[in-house]
């Protein structure tokens, strides 16, 4: 963590006044909300980017009407956008945004800073096509796309009325997400507050998040991922997986999540690999601590047995490893009497699986909350309510 503070102190440099500095007023944006600024701020980026000395991007207040932005590196020397108190707006028509990955793109960026804007992606009239449980799986922009960015820092942003993800990381490594705001409602569907895939030394710390789908997913390929200091609700929780669906999927290891809050959520925090995987694929090192879960469905949850949608054959087991998890000092309230599920696999069952320190409560007056094992015996440390499961074989 040190080394991520140092970095830190190095990008408030480049956006202070050690940098040369680009400001997009000087290449014709207007920032009144009217004018098209997608490109003067294009144009003021790639000036910086091909400046030899550290450089900002500099976007005064105000509110800026955009369109597809494709800011793209590599640059020739660290380079930072600095936009407080800056409201950017995507286009209400999704078929205005011409980039296959969506609104803003970040890609191919080396030692790049990013500090506040809002990002209001006018989403509301786009989310009914995002319903794949009826059938229609529109593929709607993104917000924020980062795509092989290394070595850099995101701050102080808001992500809001996303049209579908609104954050989506992939093939990224060392980079800090902080103070991330992220917010849309319950009724906004496939809107993932952040997806993560195919990167290493991604942290995400400060965050609060409300959405209607995943706070947090972490996709295949993730390794050494941290998620800490977290609001999460109303939305599905914070997620693993789902792993399993596609060919030559990338290993998940080493991924953390700690200190975070769930409130009102469909479910707390969870694993889930689809039944028939197409491929084996391992998950492990994966660990859970120091979570508030406040009236929320299934709090804990590993599912190998998860087929959105039935799409698939749920007779033929998962093929994707699950090993060395662990869920510890978990505590607070369960909507569902089944407060703990952990349904592995039959083919590849769980392995060295923990629970410590539990203690969730369920709000209902039908009993007292339960808890439900398959293919694992879970290793049990401290206190432990529901009590431990039975375990069973499926």
């Amino acid at each position: 963590m040190e080394g991520i503070w140092i970095w830190m102190l190095i990008m408030a440099m480049v956006a202070g006044n050690h940098a040369a500095e680009f400001n997009v007023l000087k290449f014709g944006a207007k920032g009144d909300g009217k004018t098209d600024d997608s490109a003067a701020i294009l144009n003021a980026w790639k000036e910086a980017c091909k400046s030899s000395e550290a450089s900002t991007v500099v976007i005064p207040k105000g509110t800026y009407m955009v369109g597809s932005m494709a800011i793209q590196g590599p640059c020739q020397a660290p380079i930072a956008i600095l936009a407080e108190k800056v409201r950017f707006v995507a286009p209400i028509d999704p078929a205005r945004l011409t980039s296959h990955n969506g609104w803003f793109n970040f890609q191919g960026i080396d030692k790049f800073s990013l500090q506040g804007g809002r990002f209001d992606g006018q989403g509301e009239i786009t989310w009914h096509e995002n319903n794949c449980a009826a059938g229609k799986c529109g593929s709607m922009p993104i917000n924020l796309s980062f795509h092989q960015i290394t070595n850099s820092v995101i701050h102080s942003i808001t992500s809001f009325d996303s049209k579908q993800f609104h954050i989506n990381v992939l093939s990224c490594t060392n980079v800090t997400f902080q103070r991330i705001r992220i917010s849309s409602p319950h009724e906004s569907l496939n809107t993932d507050g952040m997806h993560i895939a195919r990167s290493s030394g991604i942290n995400l710390t400060q965050a609060d998040i409300k959405t209607g789908d995943d706070c947090v997913s972490v996709g295949d390929g993730s390794e050494q991922v941290n998620i800490e200091d977290m609001w999460c609700g109303p939305g599905h929780g914070i997620a693993i997986g789902s792993l399993g669906q596609y060919n030559n999927e990338e290993p998940v290891i080493g991924i953390t999540v700690k200190n975070c809050t769930l409130t009102n959520t469909v479910n707390g925090v969870r694993l889930m690999t689809r039944p028939a995987s197409s491929t084996e694929g391992i998950a492990r090192d994966l660990h859970f601590k120091d979570i508030v879960m406040d009236n929320v469905t299934t709090p804990i949850l590993i599912d190998q047995e998860y087929c959105p949608y039935n799409l698939c054959d749920t007779k033929v087991p998962s093929r994707v490893k699950i090993s060395d998890v662990s869920f510890e000092d978990i505590r607070g309230t369960s909507a569902s009497k089944l407060a703990v599920k952990l349904r592995c696999s039959k083919g590849v069952p769980c392995e060295n699986v923990v629970l410590s320190n539990i203690k969730l409560a369920y709000q209902g007056s039908d009993g007292a909350a339960t808890s439900e094992c398959a293919n694992v015996k879970p290793i049990l440390k401290g206190e432990m309510f529901p009590p431990a499961c039975e375990v069973s074989s499926t």
